[in-house]
């Protein structure tokens, strides 16, 4: 009884955790060490019960997370990756789920929007100081050294054009 007592405290603390926020298979393995004192084999019961019910898929997690963060900020692979490794995500979940969401969004366009979004905020960069800041900030937010590269010579073309 003590061992289905230790499950049954398990389970409705993971379920608890689950409700406030989704989470991906080794953040809730982590925590439900942290805050129970259950073996290992019970925290691995819960969590192979909690995948048979579909309330833990980190295929699921990877591709609704990628999804909201693309719709609230343009941001490129290589920061959505980064943030996806973070929440530990597998690495072929990671590559599988980008490939669909970058299918779907073009980073072209995604910078695109970064760049009208910075121009609307702080104008056309004047200096080529101003234009280093445009180029460290897209890649702050994940794009291609080579895409950012070639954005800002495009945006320096119409400036100069415009003159």
């Amino acid at each position: 009884m003590v061992g289905q007592d230790e499950y049954d405290r398990t389970m409705s603390r993971a379920l608890k955790l689950l409700s406030t926020k989704s989470r991906t298979v080794a953040e809730l393995r982590e925590q439900l060490r942290e805050k129970t004192q259950a073996s290992e084999a019970i925290i691995e019961r819960v969590i192979a019960r909690l995948q048979e019910w579909g309330y833990l898929d980190d295929a699921r997690f990877a591709a609704d997370y990628g999804a909201s963060r693309l719709r609230l900020k343009p941001l490129g692979r290589r920061r959505l990756a980064r943030e996806l490794a973070e929440r530990k995500v597998p690495e072929a979940i990671i590559t599988t789920t980008l490939d669909r969401l970058y299918e779907d969004v073009s980073e072209e366009t995604l910078i695109d929007r970064a760049i009208q979004k910075r121009l609307r905020t702080r104008g056309r960069p004047r200096t080529r100081q101003h234009a280093k800041k445009l180029f460290d900030h897209l890649i702050r937010l994940g794009f291609d050294h080579e895409l950012v590269r070639r954005k800002i010579d495009e945006l320096a073309r119409s400036s100069a054009d415009e003159e």
